[in-house]
């Protein structure tokens, strides 16, 4: 079968029968495609007895086969993949790697399942991830950042209604920017989001950020859907009645935490990410139970809310101060 068709088809799928989010579906194309390009351009995929191509059969590799992939290309793809420079010099994180792998296993699953013939998914063995760098606020500079927007004007209102709301929610940045303004319940501090994996879960509001966001709200002068809006910028279509060209993007809430973090001379470059690891570390800090974290988190498997633990014990410190050097006082 036409290997290049069969990606597609695999994307269609994801979408279709197993409803993954677009941003997903993106990357695993990403992930794919790279690898074709690779097997186009590797001698591994050259039949006998074609050396010396044409430029029109060369276009003609492009239709390769299934069988191309084995255990040998995928061996000399992981080495590419470790070896891999850019223009710019920069090489491929090991978690980075892994994420083509994890695309190629999950596309060899969907292969077996259309029972077309080709390596297993098992024979892939993804290498041991680095170890990942926690990086949160401590409290005392989280309230540094939430004070730092000039609350007098209506984007610095905004800013704060939008820091005060990632610390208090843990929301991931994209889940952030897609929140509409009849999503939220001020009076039950509460309200539903779709996350990662399409996994639904309930949000819960701080008095603080339920402050913010009505204050914020009074502020605005229209009734477009989305809840937090640009201020600057191209102005949207006349089309345009719900005010989605308005909508706040992601990279513009990564900018304006950028900004405040320097503002506030942190000593640490965190992003909106940084807030959500520092929402639960906070929680962790003060006896919450790991569980509840994961559910707040929308986390999927408990080990991937276990890395707290690594960053914040407080039952480990409290045995480190009794106990440490006590024999030499």
């Amino acid at each position: 079968m036409n290997l290049s068709q069969l990606i597609n088809e695999f994307l269609e799928y994801l979408e279709i029968e197993r409803n993954v989010s677009p941003l997903t579906i993106r990357n695993y194309s990403h992930y794919l495609n790279r690898f074709l390009d690779f097997l186009v351009a590797s001698p591994l995929a050259v039949p006998p007895g074609i050396q010396g191509m044409t430029t029109e059969q060369l276009e003609k590799r492009k239709n390769l086969h299934v069988s191309v992939i084995t255990s040998e290309s995928i061996r000399q793809y992981r080495l590419y993949l470790s070896r891999f420079v850019d223009e710019y010099g920069i090489s491929l994180k090991r978690v980075t790697q892994n994420y083509h792998l994890i695309a190629i296993r999950s596309f060899l699953k969907y292969c077996t399942k259309r029972d077309v013939l080709t390596v297993s998914a098992d024979k892939i063995d993804l290498p041991k991830a680095e170890s990942r760098s926690i990086k949160f606020l401590e409290r005392e500079q989280i309230d540094r950042l939430l004070n730092q927007p000039e609350i007098s004007t209506n984007e610095g209102m905004r800013d704060k209604a939008i820091l005060e709301t990632l610390f208090s929610t843990g929301l991931r940045v994209s889940e952030l920017v897609k929140l509409d303004r009849d999503q939220i319940n001020l009076e039950r501090k509460e309200f539903g989001v779709i996350g990662k994996g399409r996994r639904a879960r309930l949000v819960f509001l701080s008095d603080g950020a339920v402050d913010w966001i009505g204050r914020y709200l009074k502020t605005r002068d229209d009734d477009l859907r989305p809840l937090f809006i640009r201020y600057s910028g191209k102005t949207p279509d006349e089309g345009d009645k719900n005010g989605e060209g308005l909508r706040l993007s992601a990279r513009s809430v990564e900018r304006l935490v950028e900004k405040y973090v320097r503002k506030a001379r942190l000593p640490i470059k965190i992003t909106p990410h940084g807030l959500r690891h520092s929402f639960a570390t906070d929680l962790l800090s003060n006896g919450a139970d790991l569980r509840a974290i994961q559910e707040m988190l929308g986390h999927k498997n408990i080990s991937t809310t276990q890395i707290y633990t690594h960053v914040t014990n407080p039952q480990l410190r409290a045995v480190h101060e009794k106990f440490h050097r006590k024999g030499m006082e």
